[in-house]
This record gives structure tokens, C-alpha cells and sequence, in this order.
């Protein structure tokens, strides 16, 4: 059969929603760059008679809003992260400190998308046995491989 997880991986390749992120803030980032930019070129344009300093405070105007952005969405997604692993910390300890509450709220998470209580739960008990931290780290907090923040490009 080969191996499950790279052939999961071939397969959801062709899929667009693993870019998503990316894709946001590429057009975020596009859009308010035209517009800061060209405000800029048009407000010395009214101001001057020129080219010279139209272009050069166009390009500074470019650089400045480059990097602005890019130092924005890093940080910005890096605060998300951080989120992300002080919630994954929190989930571990709940997990040792209360092991029967999270069964019955990953049970019931399941129940709510669908599944009879018996069938819920007999997921729940196999996915904690697997990999409780995992299961409730997916279905509880909703934080997945695709949907997690990166603030650095994936080298996939």
C-alpha cells in the first residue's frame, strides 16, 4: 500500500487550502502596497513638477511599506503561535489533571458532529489511547497542520 502519510500528502497537494494563509496576506500586503504607493507617487506629483523626487519618494515609499508588512504579519503570526502552544500546554495539563472530563469532551465534540453517544465514545477512548494530546489538540482547539500559524515560509 506504501506509505499512508506521504501518499496523504501527494494527494493533498493539489489542493489549494494549505496556501491559504499565505495567499491572504500576499493579498492583503499587494493591495494596500498598490495603494500606499501610488497615494504617495500622486501626492508628490501634485506637489512637484519633477520626476526625480516623484520616484524617489515612490521608491522609498515602497521599501518603507515592504517592510513594514512583512515585519507586521511576522509578528503577528508569531503572536498566534505563541497562543497556539500556551493552549497545547494548558490541553497536556488538563489531560493529566482531569483524564475522564476530556474523554467526555472529546466524546461529546464527536456526538455534535454527528455520531451516536456509544459510537463517540468508542472514538474518543481509541484516539486517546493513540494519541490523547493529538485528538484533542485537532478536535478541541481546532488547531490542524493546515490551519496552524507559521510565521516562516513551510520548506515543503
Amino acid at each position: 500500500m506504501g506509505d499512508t502519510k506521504k501518499d496523504m500528502e501527494d494527494y493533498l497537494a493539489a489542493h489549494y487550502i494549505h496556501r491559504s494563509n499565505w495567499l491572504r496576506a500576499a493579498v492583503l500586503g499587494a493591495n494596500d502596497g498598490i495603494l500606499s504607493t501610488a497615494s504617495i507617487a500622486i501626492g508628490v506629483a501634485a506637489a512637484s513638477d519633477v520626476r526625480e523626487p516623484i520616484v524617489l519618494a515612490t521608491l522609498a515609499g515602497l521599501v518603507a511599506g515592504a517592510l513594514s508588512m512583512a515585519a507586521g504579519e511576522y509578528v503577528s503570526v508569531s503572536s498566534q503561535t505563541d497562543i497556539e502552544h500556551a493552549d497545547i500546554e494548558r490541553e497536556k495539563q488538563e489531560l493529566i489533571d482531569n483524564p475522564k472530563m476530556e474523554l467526555e469532551m472529546l466524546a461529546s465534540i464527536y456526538v455534535q458532529r454527528g455520531l451516536t453517544k456509544a459510537t463517540a465514545l468508542q472514538v474518543a477512548q481509541e484516539l486517546t489511547k493513540h494519541d490523547a494530546l493529538g485528538a484533542h489538540v485537532r478536535d478541541e482547539l481546532g488547531i490542524n497542520e493546515i490551519s496552524q500559524a507559521k510565521p516562516l515560509p513551510s520548506t515543503k
